[in-house]
């Protein structure tokens, strides 16, 4: 069987919900793969958009922010980046998200990647993310479950540790090469 780009191969015989969180939910489908077998397929839901923050300053450096991750059972370096509630803004999110996690405050935000697609094999998690510019700097206020580290680089620098293999989070990947691209 082959389906045309904007045919939907699948076919969705029954749905059922697995578990739900005030983060997630996950059901279980049973299908008809594109191949006709029969089969079921999990789809994490995530009740939150991604959103990540590149902040520059006037002299090209930027922030990243350390913290342990359990999922991955390991430290990361990441640009700010949080959740963004189905009520709010993602311009709001990322202003929000930049002050709590680096104490930063920005007057310019430009969105640099919109709706992207983070993991969509087993995900419907979507991100948004920006480079915020104009920055003053206030007192951070980070969330219960973060212990975070702020590491102030060079922009290029930190689009370097992306090639070495040193920041592995698919939002702040994906924003730092973006902006390489565009630099």
């Amino acid at each position: 069987m082959s389906a045309t780009p904007h045919q939907n191969p699948w076919i969705t015989h029954s749905k059922r919900p697995v578990y739900d969180n005030p983060w997630i939910s996950v059901s279980e489908s049973a299908v008809t793969n594109p191949g006709g077998g029969d089969g079921i397929y999990g789809v994490v839901h995530f009740k939150n958009r991604a959103i990540g923050v590149v902040p520059i300053d006037d002299e090209g450096n930027t922030w990243l922010v350390g913290q342990y991750r359990y999922t991955l059972n390991s430290y990361e370096w990441e640009i700010p980046e949080g959740g963004c509630d189905e009520n709010e803004r993602p311009i709001d999110a990322a202003k929000r998200e930049l002050q709590e996690e680096t104490g930063i405050i920005a007057n310019e935000f430009e969105p640099i990647l919109d709706n992207i697609a983070l993991s969509n094999s087993v995900t419907d998690e979507r991100a948004t993310i920006f480079v915020a510019r104009q920055l003053t700097f206030t007192e951070s206020n980070p969330e219960e479950t973060e212990d975070l580290q702020l590491k102030k680089l060079p922009l290029m620098e930190a689009i370097e540790w992306v090639h070495k293999g040193a920041i592995t989070d698919s939002v702040s990947v994906m924003a730092l090469l973006k902006i390489a691209a565009n630099s």
